[in-house]
């Protein structure tokens, strides 16, 4: 009887379970897809994870003669300096200041312009606005600065307007810290609001038309479709952009800035990215703007974290 129950129970495959042999066989099946996305894998190797080896001169007195494994060891020096500099709080304020004014003016935006996008029943005029929205995405950040340097300089069409119909005194925009965050804010919007529906655009398609038809019999209006049918079915869509954007909150647009601050605008303009900028390539400081970069890397990446541990906690939708 022993000998019929070993006959009828097969043997573990032992050589096709393993991890190896899976992966292999993946490999096999879908080889095309492997070499698409090789060029994408290099690139994180190389310029994205390569780099990380150079992290460690946050923690010593780089010198470029002795390498990074000759130079001396000082631990938490550079951070300790950073920490206790009268420059930490202006940086670390202004930073959180421009990532909060985009989160919660620029993100937002892009939502709402594609649901009023959605709501559009003429196709032409429907189209029109996209492409003029879209458009200034497509104009280079110098050129964009260029632009709003000329408008808003004290002879500049703005400045011309307000004295000749409000009589007002000209006002340097460019050259004034309180303005520098509602001339980034709202350059920002311009340029990349059409761009940044999309996406959103993208996700409303995929919606069931059936969803509609259904709210449409039980006499749901066109905005009661919107708020029951359309937001929801984009919500997954706009957690997985918000915890994303969260983990770019410390990462603000610093070419634009560089572009568009100068030392007078320090105050309001300067952030943690320019700072690393001017000490590190300007002055050469490479130890310390490291230990800066390397700070404002670990609160990204905790800001992460956060974000998606309290999407998997509220919701379904998650990173990971």
């Amino acid at each position: 009887m022993a000998r019929l129950q070993r006959e009828l129970i097969p043997a573990p495959e032992f050589k096709s379970n393993r991890f190896g042999a899976r992966v292999l066989r993946d490999f096999k099946l879908n080889r095309t897809v492997y070499l698409m996305l090789l060029p994408v894998v290099l690139y994180y190797l190389i310029f994205q994870y390569g780099p990380m080896y150079g992290l460690q001169i946050a923690f010593k007195d780089y010198i470029p003669a002795k390498g990074f494994a000759g130079s001396p060891w000082v631990g938490l020096k550079h951070f300790q300096e950073f920490f206790e500099s009268y420059y930490f709080w202006r940086l670390l304020g202004n930073t959180m200041l421009l990532s909060f004014y985009s989160l919660i003016f620029f993100f937002p935006a892009g939502i709402v312009l594609a649901l009023l996008l959605n709501e559009v029943a003429n196709p032409k005029f429907k189209r029109a606005v996209q492409t003029i929205t879209y458009m200034p995405h497509f104009i280079s950040l110098v050129v964009i600065v260029g632009m709003m340097v000329d408008f808003l300089s004290s002879n500049g069409l703005i400045n011309n307007l307000l004295v000749s119909v409000f009589g007002i005194e000209p006002i340097p925009f460019m050259r004034t810290p309180g303005w520098f965050r509602t001339l980034f804010i709202g350059s920002e919007l311009w340029q990349n609001l059409g761009w940044s529906s999309i996406i959103f655009l993208a996700a409303i398609s995929n919606i069931d038309p059936a969803l509609y038809e259904a709210a449409r019999i039980d006499g749901a209006n066109r905005f009661k479709q919107a708020v029951h049918i359309t937001f929801p079915g984009i919500l997954p869509t706009v957690t997985i952009l918000l915890i994303l954007f969260i983990g770019r909150f410390m990462t603000v647009g610093a070419e634009k800035i560089l572009l568009m601050y100068n030392p007078v605008t320090y105050e309001t303009a300067d952030v943690i990215q320019t700072y690393v900028y001017r000490k590190g390539i300007l002055q050469a400081d490479f130890s310390y703007s490291a230990a800066i970069g390397l700070f404002n890397a670990a609160i990204s990446f905790a800001l992460l974290i956060l974000a998606n541990t309290i999407a998997r906690r509220v919701g379904e939708t998650k990173l990971w």
